[in-house]
């Protein structure tokens, strides 16, 4: 495999394949990226010194276990605390969803129970019995609920955390797992803090009010104050939902961080932002692959068994966007409009579509040499992809923008709407 390269060539094409991998993921921040150090560090040796079969192993190596990485979530709390509501929220479906946890339901789990992404198949959150009751004592709880298999534990209050929940933190650290406490409901005591002091309302102080009140319960119990984020399971942006979200993609192992950032609902741009750049990253590897491979520079080829493949991608993106026919169906039942109308404002729906004038090939191919001749922040020393990787590129482009858009339209219709001045 090696032998790919001639000897007068392999050291600059080596040099370029190594400069151009480095210049790439220098730009991303650490939290943000789905490859380890330590492979990118290989991949690079092995590069240098011309063993082009171990780069691509390597590589293969490290998208497989991205893409296969197990995320399990493990979340507790009492009953009513918004429990079912929060693995919604995380899971991104309406409580009327198949699939979705039970709201507003007498407590009955006696179990853990499962709940899978709808669109990411690696990552589930279980929802565990509150601990302290009968079935599980505070001794054996988290051997009941096999601890080991979780990646981490949020602890969900929607008033004060409890005693048994601040012991279960204790045990939970000294199993040395990570843990996250969230104050659900935040919403519910603004509004009832607005409506009962109409004239002197604050909703930050409001807000310090509550974290507060958290705060001195961990005081008062003689533990170190962790981390609390105050959310709303209905409004994701409003509160600290983003700031929880940041914090478990940092903790998380760098091989998980993909398939989670994938799995967040689009409740902010920089969120659509994130999961775009997590996408481009893998698309990014998989092109490098193939650049290492090749002999020479292929540019804006697409082949006519690439179109099927390419066909897959587009719907692939649309669908963990959020912007796929079935999703954008939904969205046009709940705001009681044409899914049309929803349409109008996207443009991948329409990407693949042609007329009697152009064969699909051909448009592809105008797309491919588009995205070809503005490459310089994909391949910053002049290192060329085939035109499916370009098309890659383009139509993740197109499918985030359709994201934004989107998620623009619908606050607009959400103000429109909206009870409250």
């Amino acid at each position: 495999m090696g032998q790919l390269f001639s000897d007068t060539s392999k050291n600059e094409d080596n040099g370029d394949l190594v400069s151009s991998f480095n210049a790439y993921f220098k730009n991303i921040n650490t939290e943000n990226k789905i490859i380890s150090q330590e492979f990118m560090v290989l991949i690079e040796l092995c590069v240098n010194i011309g063993n082009i079969h171990c780069a691509n192993t390597l590589i293969r190596e490290a998208l497989k276990i991205i893409d296969n990485a197990p995320i399990n979530i493990a979340v507790t709390g009492e009953s009513g605390a918004g429990k079912s509501s929060f693995i919604n929220a995380l899971i991104g479906i309406g409580p009327e969803e198949e699939g979705a946890a039970e709201v507003g339901v007498i407590e009955t789990t006696i179990k853990r129970t499962s709940y899978k992404h709808p669109k990411i198949e690696t990552l589930i959150l279980w929802d565990l019995p509150g601990i302290g009751t009968q079935k599980f004592p505070p001794k054996t709880y988290l051997e009941e609920v096999k601890f080991k298999e979780y990646d981490f534990f949020i602890i969900v209050s929607a008033t004060r955390f409890t005693k048994l929940e601040l012991d279960l933190a204790r045990a939970i650290r000294i199993m040395k797992k990570n843990y996250y406490f969230v104050r659900t409901k935040v919403d519910m005591d603004v509004e009832n803090e607005r409506k009962s002091k109409s004239r002197t309302f604050d909703r930050e102080k409001t807000l310090k009010q509550i974290q507060s009140y958290s705060v001195k319960t961990f005081n008062e119990n003689n533990m170190t104050v962790p981390p609390i984020f105050l959310i709303s399971n209905y409004d994701l942006s409003g509160y600290d939902f983003p700031v929880l979200m940041d914090t478990l993609i940092k903790d998380l192992h760098v091989h998980k961080r993909h398939n989670f950032m994938l799995s967040l609902p689009n409740f902010t741009e920089a969120v659509i932002d994130r999961k775009h750049k997590a996408i481009q990253q893998f698309i990014w590897l998989e092109a490098f692959i193939f650049r290492v491979l090749a002999t020479f520079s292929v540019v804006s080829i697409v082949r006519d068994n690439d179109v099927e493949k390419l066909k897959k991608n587009l719907n692939h993106y649309r669908k963990l966007f959020g912007v796929d026919d079935e999703s954008l169906e939904l969205m046009a039942k709940d705001f009681q409009v044409p899914v049309e109308q929803v349409k109008e404002i996207m443009k991948s729906p329409h990407l693949l579509k042609t007329n009697r004038e152009e064969t699909l090939e051909e448009k592809l191919l105008k797309y491919s040499e588009k995205v070809a001749s503005a490459n310089d922040e994909l391949l910053p020393t002049g290192l060329y992809f085939c035109g499916n990787f370009y098309l890659q590129f383009h139509f993740l482009d197109t499918v985030t923008e359709d994201a934004k858009v989107l998620l623009r339209w619908t606050y607009s219709k959400t103000s429109s709407n909206s009870t409250y001045p």
